[in-house]
């Protein structure tokens, strides 16, 4: 934990270090490095009239393992209608890459709680050389569990995990896509204590309304796959009085960042591409074709951060393949870096892509063309189109 507090805070002086913000701030105290389990931070002067032209950041760092829950008792910043003038913006995690920007907000109307999926957030509040307004007050905890998520993709876990977890504990999480985009929650680890309707210790599952869409899960076995019917899932974990276990660890992904491709033929690429992807980020992409097809994948561009420099081993950002539709399928591939890998063929009708990005150092990301073959005709030949049109080679798209 010293180790990766200490981490924290020497990125925390290369982001708060001097720079223009650093000018903008002299002789203004605002910002900083916040690491202690809770506390309270505000804007200059609060609840005065903060002062024009300051810029000021806001590390929050708490215990590795936990998110940050943020919430607001005060805010009043001057209005306009995209918050171009004076804002706040929050980050999920130490960088300002706009990938990473959870929401930017101004007026009188307070942002809505908002918890991290990792354990470090970034908090910057901008004023610019006109019209002053009280300002905000802010508050922060180590959030033990539960909390709204926003991000492309995070991670969810049990109080504790992968130690056993507490009794009489409820944990509550909102799972928020942007726009009309689904969430897919996939359990990678599960032991809860277990008896025949789950009355016990359970974690449940909301997918949509109504008690048809609510699935409730505890022992051993891992639930299945789930995807939310509109731009929202719930997630329960709930303990009784005794009796407890490991806990579950899940992954959450959403918007771009998970998809699932059942066309002949088709391309994608990473999140925002041509431009940087995201920081900590973990998406996955599905190619599902019919019993009977192979899936082909060609690398059309490639731009991850570079290997270890002492391993060469992709150890940072980097895009792997599974011959299947699971992690737990033979794995094809693992690259990183800018060199173009060769195509991949699936030995059966799905293949899977993985997309990890680590805390820090955002490249352009990929794109890849992908086309269906038929099995036993040695990826010769391709089913019909989007159209149903008649059958291709399996070349390289132009």
């Amino acid at each position: 934990m010293v180790a990766v507090l200490g981490s924290c805070l020497l990125l925390a002086v290369a982001l708060l270090g001097p720079g223009p913000s650093a000018q903008a701030m002299k002789g203004v105290k605002c910002g900083g490095v916040l690491s202690a389990p809770s506390g309270n931070f505000s804007s200059p002067n609060f609840p005065r009239l903060y002062p024009y032209n300051i810029e000021c950041n806001w590390l929050i760092v708490v215990a590795e393992g936990s998110s940050v829950l943020l919430t607001f008792h005060a805010f009043d910043l001057e209005y306009h209608d995209t918050c171009s003038f004076d804002f706040l913006e929050i980050y999920n995690g130490a960088s300002g890459d706009k990938g990473n920007l959870l929401g930017r907000f101004c007026g009188q109307v307070p942002p809505p709680p908002f918890s991290s999926s990792w354990h470090v957030m970034l908090v910057v509040f901008h004023s610019d050389k006109h019209v002053a307004s009280h300002g905000f007050s802010a508050a922060y905890q180590k959030d033990v569990c539960g909390g709204v998520l926003t991000g492309l993709s995070g991670v969810l876990t049990s109080p504790e995990y992968p130690n056993k977890y507490p009794n009489n504990v409820e944990c509550h999480w909102v799972i928020r896509a942007t726009g009309p985009a689904t969430v897919k929650l996939v359990f990678m680890d599960f032991q809860v204590e277990g008896n025949e309707d789950c009355t016990y210790d359970y974690v449940a599952v909301f997918r949509g309304p109504g008690p048809a869409h609510r699935h409730h899960y505890c022992g051993s076995a891992k639930p299945p796959t789930l995807v939310s019917l509109d731009h929202e899932l719930q997630v329960i974990f709930k303990s009784d009085f005794n009796i407890g276990g490991r806990g579950f660890k899940a992954y959450y992904f959403s918007g771009e960042c998970q998809e699932v491709y059942t066309f002949m033929r088709g391309n994608f690429s990473s999140p925002q591409y041509p431009s940087s992807y995201p920081n900590n980020i973990r998406c996955h992409w599905i190619i599902r074709l019919p019993p009977g097809y192979r899936v082909k994948v060609f690398f059309l561009d490639l731009d991850l951060e570079e290997p270890n420099s002492l391993t060469r081993t992709c150890d940072f950002d980097h895009l792997v393949a599974f011959d299947g539709a699971s992690e737990e399928a033979p794995l094809l591939g693992s690259w990183c870096g800018h060199h173009l890998p060769p195509p991949i063929t699936s030995s059966q009708n799905q293949l899977l892509l993985l997309l990890h990005t680590d805390r820090s150092t955002t490249r352009r990301g990929f794109s890849v063309a992908y086309i269906g073959g038929q099995l036993g005709l040695g990826c010769g030949r391709a089913g019909g189109g989007r159209s149903g049109t008649g059958p291709r080679s399996l070349q390289s798209p132009s």
